[in-house]
């Protein structure tokens, strides 16, 4: 089985920075995996869902893996990539891929097939074969509410037997049966992460070792230190950095993220434009304003 020692603390899936005309902004992008790496993050994930991978042409996904790939390299942290889609032989195409698109990378981020909603012996297998061509190791992205397709523990627990699965990011849109179950004997080299922001503080509670969240583009090291907090028994102080993040992520995903995190770390000069992609939409100033003030207020 799969070992997974560098899957704690916190992973930032970055945003993917444009310019005023709608380019990639490399260096905007190097600026933010320095300065998360800076602040304590764990790694960085490349094209998820925050980073609107949906949205780039196949040359502007080979830019952000360039850049994301040149940073892990020199900061020896692990580079966890997106990809897959409903179609398991265009997935397993996908992570062969990897081997030539990103050489840096060390996992790879897969969410449960999409849409099609197979059955739990279906997803299973799914993973079996996509993991058989992955030449870095798999974490199964599972995250319902947007794929259509719910698992229970005993499924996720066959998944940590696939050779070549590492873990899951758990996004469960809160803390339910499953993830206390799967928590409460998590498999041996099986790393659960928490995958809602606004929820991972209970399920670093429970034993998750680290977590995968957007929020952490903004006060990265205070999300790091509460992910600390709980690996070393430290219950209060957890609980009370626990508050002031959980306003910071629910502001941060007031509108449909990452456009309100990407209009504060613009307004903060970090990124050229605060701009998204079509069907997204800019963050409105009302949610702005709440999300500066809430970053003020997690300090």
């Amino acid at each position: 089985m799969t070992t997974a020692s560098d899957l704690t603390g916190i992973h930032v899936p970055l945003v993917t920075p444009f310019t005023a005309d709608g380019t990639v902004a490399a260096d905007a992008l190097a600026g933010l995996a320095h300065s998360a790496l800076d602040a304590g993050a764990a790694g960085i994930v490349a094209l998820g869902t925050t980073g609107e991978a949906a949205a780039l042409d196949a040359a502007e996904r080979r830019t952000v893996l360039d850049v994301c790939g040149a940073v892990c390299r020199e900061r020896g942290a692990p580079l966890t990539v997106g990809t897959g889609s409903s179609d398991t032989r265009a997935t397993a195409e996908a992570l062969r891929a990897l081997e030539r698109d990103a050489p840096d990378a060390s996992y790879a981020l897969v969410p449960v097939p999409p849409y099609t909603r197979p059955a739990e012996d279906g997803v299973v297998a799914h993973f079996a074969h996509v993991a058989g061509h992955s030449p870095v190791p798999v974490l199964v992205y599972h995250i319902p509410y947007r794929t259509g397709c719910a698992l229970s523990a005993a499924a996720l627990r066959r998944l940590a037997g696939v050779p070549g699965v590492a873990g899951t990011k758990l996004a469960l849109g809160g803390v339910d049966g499953t993830a206390v179950d799967l928590l409460a004997d998590p498999p041996a080299g099986f790393a659960v992460l928490g995958g809602d922001d606004l929820f991972v503080s209970p399920l670093l509670a429970l034993g998750a070792p680290g977590g995968i969240l957007a929020a952490a583009h903004l006060r990265t090291a205070r999300w790091a230190e509460l992910a600390a907090a709980w690996r070393a028994g430290e219950a209060d102080r957890a609980r009370a950095l626990t508050g002031p993040l959980v306003r910071l992520a629910r502001a941060l995903f007031a509108e449909p993220n990452p456009a309100v995190t990407k209009a504060v770390l613009h307004a903060q000069g970090r990124l050229p434009s605060p701009a998204v992609r079509l069907p997204l939409l800019p963050a409105g100033d009302a949610a702005v304003r709440a999300a500066l003030e809430a970053y003020e207020a997690a300090a």
